[in-house]
């Protein structure tokens, strides 16, 4: 076992020891032109709508919907004619111009609407865009900004980590980051990797041992030739595969986006049509134009947008009742088309902390397992190491009194040594304390756990088995999942093949890639995707990162998730319960039937109505009646997935 117990609190005295990396930059709400412009658009929407419905005179309402129309409506009316010019025509402009339509024929109400569906819906995206670009920026913190590097005189300068390059050797002092990639020349210590291979437990590094940048020091001191050039290191490649994969990832959109082009070249087409010709033909002007704008009403996207919409807003809420932030309406619909499903190991199918699983007393020794536990807790609770956090909380939890430990000392890679009452306690590897045959002997029936031996006065008297267990119903979110998609989910980790295999039959996992650096994770998910695949992947790290962003839909774990994890994700499982993850799959699942019966819906009533004018005579009244009825009834049938039992979990 080469990740020992040892102590590696930072030195706080060290006037090297750098801060904490600094927190991703976050874009305050209102920071954003686009989330100003919807809230001023929906606030005028909302003063104005009582009154209108109240009668009060057009004074009073005229003014807000005036500037609802303004505050939503003028970008997407630039961005329109920005598409005209590019001789394209999409839904944005054809909103504009319905709403305006609306309004010229006194229906404010249903152009108003539209200009706020449309103006959130927009201010939501460019959000989520600008709080991905700030947490990939934020990423770049990890790595420190100055680095010690060593002359060849011997010396030692202070230099800017950009600054380094290949051959360079640089001296990283305990609690510190590392600045470069590269290969330990001296010294030893445990280095906590967890950023770049999801490793839930510092790594002991010794001579000849790859690090990476970004990661960090423990209590020894490290002299690394720095084997990449900082712009080509782990750290950087992954803000690069993010930045890559979330601008050249295809968009999925919903319906009426994908078919917004022929749609509103018809519509267009067809109330030109139908003001023109009859025009042309001697027709009286007025009543055209009044035809002509009934025909643009009822063909309005209204009813098409809420058939989308409130089903696809109504399972967002109904998800974050239930713990699953879910970021968009598009994300809403892409959750559902999922295909497979790859999940990380540590901190997704885990619990993320290793915690004592077995006590093991040994011959030549008259302790019990409390006995042993105990003091082994007391010399450890002096360490911050995740391994002696967990072997005094298992104390706490057997309810034993710790006694105070003396003459505390931490060796990298071996353990640590305590005087504890009158007795002398190491607890560390056993291959360091017990010697190469007895340890491999000790460990030799299980070794994807971790063991650390207890040694009292000399005695080896018990070993310690820690792992990091499953959270709990791992094994039937897997099943579920798998039901779900018809595959069973693929294992994706950098942790070693031994504690992935173990992991993977204690929950059903058939499929299992270990030992993966980042890139290898989106090479997977990219190899899937080609296959026409659609994959979802469920992270919670750094180093998950870039496979979320490859992947069609990504979810994050929300409590032990990086702020570069939860930002690039589709969606956040804000406390951390597994079973959520195919419980809103199949939510959105759900949904997409919902907006597949709207539709339906939508396309019959603005069907019946087109013919209806373009046939006969639509009455202007009834034609606002039909087309409102219908906006009401696909919006009704979208909010029955408000109803708790529309999650099943």
């Amino acid at each position: 076992m080469s990740s020992a117990l040892v102590g590696d609190r930072p030195t706080p005295a060290s006037a090297s020891t750098p801060a904490a990396p600094a927190p991703a930059r976050r874009t305050r709400l209102l920071a954003l032109p686009e989330v100003r412009w919807a809230a001023l658009a929906t606030a005028a929407f909302l003063l104005a709508f009582p009154l209108d419905l109240a009668g009060a005179p057009a004074w009073a309402w005229g003014p807000l919907y005036a500037l609802c129309y303004a505050a939503g409506g003028w970008e997407p009316a630039v961005a329109g004619i920005q598409a005209l010019r590019e001789r394209s025509l999409d839904v944005d402009l054809l909103m504009v111009v319905a709403a305006l339509g609306a309004a010229a024929i006194g229906q404010f109400l249903d152009g108003g609407l539209l200009i706020v569906i449309f103006a959130v819906s927009g201010a939501l995206e460019a959000l989520a865009t600008r709080r991905t670009a700030d947490s990939v920026r934020g990423l770049l913190d990890l790595a420190p900004a100055m680095a010690l590097r060593l002359t060849e005189k011997g010396g030692e300068e202070r230099v800017a980590a950009e600054a380094l390059r290949i051959g360079d050797t640089v001296l990283v002092r305990p609690g510190e980051r590392l600045p470069a990639d590269g290969t330990v020349l001296d010294g030893g210590s445990e280095v906590d990797q967890a950023t770049i291979t999801g490793e839930p437990l510092p790594v002991a590094k010794e001579t000849g041992d790859e690090v990476f940048a970004g990661t960090l020091n423990g209590t020894g001191a490290l002299r690394v030739r720095v084997g990449r050039d900082p712009s080509d290191s782990v750290i950087a490649r992954i803000v690069a595969m993010v930045e890559e994969a979330s601008e050249t990832k295809a968009p999925t959109q919903l319906f009426i986006e994908k078919v917004e082009q022929r749609y509103s070249v018809g519509v267009v087409v067809a109330t030109l049509a139908l003001f023109g010709v009859p025009l042309a033909f001697g027709a009286a002007f007025t009543e055209t134009l009044l035809r002509a704008m009934t025909f643009m009403i009822v063909a309005s996207p209204c009813a098409v947008v809420l058939a989308t919409m409130p089903p696809l807003l109504s399972a967002i809420a109904n998800a974050g009742r239930h713990g699953v932030l879910v970021k968009s309406a598009v994300v809403m619909e892409r959750l559902g088309a999922v295909t497979k499903v790859a999940l990380d190991k540590t901190g997704t199918l885990t619990e993320g902390a290793p915690r004592v699983t077995e006590i093991r007393t040994l011959p030549g020794t008259d302790l019990t397992e409390d006995e042993v536990l105990a003091l082994a807790a007391a010399a450890e609770h002096p360490s911050e190491h995740p391994l002696a956090r967990a072997v005094v909380a298992a104390a706490r939890g057997r309810g034993l009194a710790l006694e105070s430990a003396r003459d505390f000392a931490a060796a990298p890679g071996r353990g640590v040594r305590a005087v504890v009452g009158a007795r002398v306690v190491q607890v560390g590897s056993p291959a360091r304390l017990l010697g190469d045959a007895e340890s491999h002997e000790a460990v030799a029936d299980d070794d994807a756990l971790t063991t650390v031996v207890v040694v009292v006065d000399g005695t080896p008297s018990a070993l310690l088995r820690l792992t990091d267990l499953p959270r709990p119903g791992a094994a039937e979110a897997v099943a579920e999942l798998r039901q779900l998609t018809g595959s069973t989910p693929v294992l994706l980790t950098g942790d070693t093949p031994q504690a992935a295999a173990r992991l993977a039959e204690e929950t059903g996992i058939e499929d299992v890639r270990a030992g993966l650096l980042p890139q290898d994770k989106v090479a997977a998910v990219r190899e899937w995707e080609a296959r026409g695949e659609r994959v979802l992947v469920v992270g919670d790290g750094v180093n998950d990162a870039p496979a979320l962003a490859a992947a069609h839909s990504g979810i994050a774990m929300g409590r032990s998730g990086s702020d570069l994890t939860l930002e690039t994700a589709d969606a956040v499982v804000v406390r951390d319960e597994l079973a959520t993850v195919p419980a809103v799959v199949a939510l959105s699942r759900r949904a997409r039937r919902v907006v597949k019966q709207n539709l339906v819906i939508a396309s019959v009533c603005i069907g019946a109505l087109v013919v209806w004018d373009l046939a006969g005579h639509l009455p202007l009244p009834l034609g606002v009646a039909g087309h409102e009825g219908s906006t009401i009834l696909v919006g009704l049938n979208g909010l029955r997935l408000l109803r708790r039992s529309a999650w099943r979990q």
